[in-house]
């Protein structure tokens, strides 16, 4: 769990794979949702989502929305950090703010809902992981709950 305001949940890292890179030079933007997938995995662990839960009780934590938001390049070389957070709690909601560090530079930002899944359907957290994700729970950042714009008309 997070010790002080603002502390990451989970450190994912991982590093950029050459057959990631794209004909820019730089990492193609399905890796960036890879990379905070595996994240994502991460931050459910730590809260008592893991494969073992899983397994047990025929549930998990779907993303029914993402928000990626690409600030910088990443090149071949780089070995990727994903600070991730959770932001929000509700009885069978979390949101999870990721932000996937290179070379010292914030270069991206996923922000998800993920709703709780048993057999198919929403279900409740289980009370445990609800405790241990509320106690994790920091304030969202600016950043957070931003749409595209209005699309102009033609």
């Amino acid at each position: 769990m997070p010790d002080a305001p603002g502390a990451s949940l989970s450190i994912w890292r991982e590093p950029v794979r050459d057959d990631w890179i794209d004909y820019n030079g730089h990492l193609s933007e399905p890796w960036y949702v890879l990379v905070m997938g595996h994240a994502t995995d991460a931050v459910m662990d730590a809260v008592g989502l893991g494969p073992e839960y899983q397994a047990a009780h025929d549930s998990s934590l779907y993303t029914v929305e993402a928000h990626v938001r690409y600030l910088d390049e990443i090149r071949a070389g780089f070995e990727l950090e994903v600070r991730s957070s959770i932001i929000g709690v509700a009885p069978k909601l979390l949101w999870i703010w990721h932000e996937l560090w290179a070379d010292g530079r914030l270069r991206a930002t996923e922000e998800i809902l993920g709703v709780h899944v048993t057999g198919g359907s929403s279900s409740r957290l289980p009370d445990d992981v609800l405790t241990r994700a509320r106690s994790a729970c920091i304030p969202p950042p600016p950043e957070a709950g931003r749409r595209i714009g209005p699309v102009p008309p033609l």
